[in-house]
């Protein structure tokens, strides 16, 4: 009898399959899941964003599996001319499919109209025609900006990325994640935590947290705050994170095409 109830008990409340947050992921047939597939480089693949997001989204309940495609360096017409891009997102019922541009070709006008834009239009369309919803991933800027393109420090390269991306994504009708926009918001702050690995580019585990809580927001439309999933931060470092996310994308979601 205790057999029978603890089988019971797993298929309904099944454990998680990677450790103690690990998310189960869509392998339990009839369980509500979501897919997501990440198209980008290194600003996805270091620490694992889509591993982080999917360890706090199973913090709040939902199962999550994700893939990505996250060569180092890549732009979008990298992704839109590599052999593996078409086939994998059609591989699987995706319900989202994110894509992010290479970290400096947003923030230049020049490089959005002949490089960003176009490869961005044709992977929104190869996204749609296979049923998923496309989602840009706003990234953050450099630490000390981009001195030899005229962009002398960090808040006005993040404003060049921000016009970037919000202005392809009004275009093409796509929500935005606006993780360069909570990134601003924490590192604005009096005090804040260390969102910059030594290169001046690429997120610690405390950015690529900060990272996850946006999609988590944008994905979910749900707040961040309180999640128990730290990724080895202090407490109070992750519920500052989760706040800036939090404050970000639905404080104004109108703003990020989150409305519909």
């Amino acid at each position: 009898m205790t057999a029978i109830l603890a089988a019971v008990v797993l298929a309904v409340f099944p454990m998680p399959q990677l450790g103690l947050w690990g998310n189960p992921g869509c392998s339990l047939p009839g369980a509500t899941c979501t897919r997501v597939l990440f198209i980008g480089n290194s600003y996805t693949s270091v620490n694992d964003l889509p591993g982080t997001f999917a360890d706090l989204a199973w913090a709040g309940g939902h199962r999550v599996q994700t893939e990505a495609l996250d060569e180092g360096g890549w732009t979008l017409a990298e992704h839109l001319s590599a052999s593996e891009t078409a086939p994998t997102i059609g591989s699987e019922r995706w319900d989202e499919v994110v894509l992010q541009e290479q970290s400096q070709i947003p923030s230049l006008a020049a490089d959005r109209i002949s490089m960003m834009y176009p490869a961005a239009t044709r992977l929104v369309a190869m996204v749609r025609q296979h049923g998923a919803a496309p989602l840009f991933y706003l990234t953050f800027a450099h630490q000390a900006g981009w001195p030899e393109e005229g962009l002398p420090d960090y808040s006005s390269m993040q404003a060049a990325i921000d016009a970037g991306y919000i202005g392809i994504a009004d275009q093409l009708g796509v929500p935005v994640a606006p993780v360069g926009a909570a990134w601003q918001t924490v590192v604005d702050a009096a005090s804040h935590p260390a969102m910059w690995q030594s290169d001046g580019s690429h997120p610690t585990v405390s950015g690529t947290y900060l990272a996850a809580c946006v999609f988590y927001a944008t994905i979910f439309r749900q707040s961040p705050l309180g999640l128990g999933y730290a990724d080895g931060l202090p407490n109070a470092e992750a519920r500052t994170l989760q706040t800036a996310a939090a404050k970000t994308v639905l404080g104004d979601s109108a703003l990020w095409g989150l409305t519909g």
